[in-house]
């Protein structure tokens, strides 16, 4: 089969005016009317600067996720490209607006048109990925000649105050203080982010300017040796046993925040980077990777904590991609979950500065339960 998939356009869209650190919970309120002890250490070690949330000062939403999708996808859309060419729709997330339909559904529901295919990918950092190799997987075997992929997500609203309102009392009540969450949903609430990326793949480059030729895109689950580390719509009991929602008692959804996210972040250090690095090992053997020739590099980084244990890893397991080759844009977006890998993507790619003949590699690591995709890309 000789046939190649091509990345032809990239759009992204960020809901509202970014909002800086110190206006955080100004957005998103206080738990027990208490600022959080853990937001400056959490901040310093992230580096975040500023993020973008679906809803005003008051909590009023002005962005649904099926919103923001459209609106990504939207900007793919001219004179070349119409919507009525679209053949496939394949939608990634964290955070759907519901539970049924399906998100990738809701997007063509709001986006009308006409009858197209449709492919939902759950989960949380890889789903954005996951939904782009399906369209792969499509325009490749020549089921379809294109496919709009996206990844999006709305978190904000998740960590909102008023969420953990019913917890918070309850720990206070229990421990007689002064009612702090604990610093694994912290750890989220300030660093999560919305947003919307959207990806055309085609089955052959644009003619007149750049495109992104996917060489390949790997993935891989460590779930079988691993526990849930990041997780909503489940609680863990005093023995680490997960418990879904449905079967938990209803009072205990908000007692416990059983629909707020969650992350184990003693599971996540201790693996993240390591799982990962065994994964990236493999792939520079199996695809004689030849590493020093590489032009970017881009990883998917939660927090930018992560960013020099990446590098330490990297420097044990001899694959040298020095600082100068990545390229992030965390700092100034924050970690928009399924979003963010296709987001980065975007900004270089609409950035000028590529040429054709450079390559880039893409990690992304999912805490979820230690999923990780890497994708390859060359300019032509």
């Amino acid at each position: 089969m000789n046939r190649s998939v091509y990345i032809t356009k990239l759009a992204s869209y960020y809901p509202n005016e970014p909002v800086a650190n110190d206006d955080i919970e100004k957005f998103l309120g206080l738990i027990n009317d208490q600022p959080s002890k853990a937001r400056p250490l959490i901040l310093r070690n992230n580096q975040i600067k500023k993020r973008f949330y679906s809803f005003d000062r008051e909590g009023k939403t002005t962005h649904t996720n099926t919103n923001l999708t459209r609106l990504a996808i939207e900007k793919l859309f001219d004179d070349k490209f119409k919507q009525q060419d679209m053949q496939l729709l394949s939608c990634g997330t964290t955070t759907p607006d519901q539970m049924l339909p399906p998100h990738a559904a809701m997007v063509h529901g709001e986006m009308g048109g006409h009858p197209v295919e449709i492919n939902t990918a759950a989960g949380s950092c890889s789903a954005g990925i996951q939904a782009l190799k399906f369209g792969y997987l499509s325009v490749l075997s020549g089921n379809t000649t294109n496919a709009v992929c996206t990844g999006s997500d709305r978190f904000s609203k998740w960590m909102q105050a008023k969420f953990f309102k019913e917890e918070a009392e309850k720990v206070s009540m229990l421990e007689g203080g002064d009612g702090m969450i604990a610093f694994e949903k912290d750890f989220l609430r300030f660093m999560l982010s919305d947003g919307a990326a959207a990806v055309l793949l085609e089955d052959k480059p644009n003619p007149d300017k750049l495109s992104l030729r996917i060489d390949w895109i790997e993935q891989k689950s460590y779930a079988h040796e691993l526990p849930a580390c990041m997780y909503y719509g489940a609680v863990k009991d005093e023995n680490g046993n997960f418990i879904g929602w449905n079967d938990l008692e209803q009072q205990q959804w908000a007692g416990e925040s059983a629909f707020a996210l969650k992350q184990d972040t003693k599971l996540l250090g201790e693996f993240i980077v390591k799982k990962g690095g065994e994964f990236m090992k493999e792939l520079v053997t199996k695809h004689n990777i030849d590493v020093e020739n590489l032009t970017y590099f881009l990883p998917h980084l939660s927090s930018q904590y992560f960013a020099s244990r990446i590098a330490k890893e990297l420097e044990v397991l001899n694959i040298d991609i020095p600082s100068s080759k990545w390229f992030t844009n965390l700092t100034w977006v924050g970690n928009v979950g399924a979003a963010s890998p296709l987001l980065m993507l975007e900004e270089l790619f609409n950035s000028g500065r590529m040429k054709k003949g450079d390559t880039i590699w893409m990690m992304i690591p999912e805490s979820a339960r230690f999923n990780y995709g890497y994708v390859m890309l060359t300019v032509v």
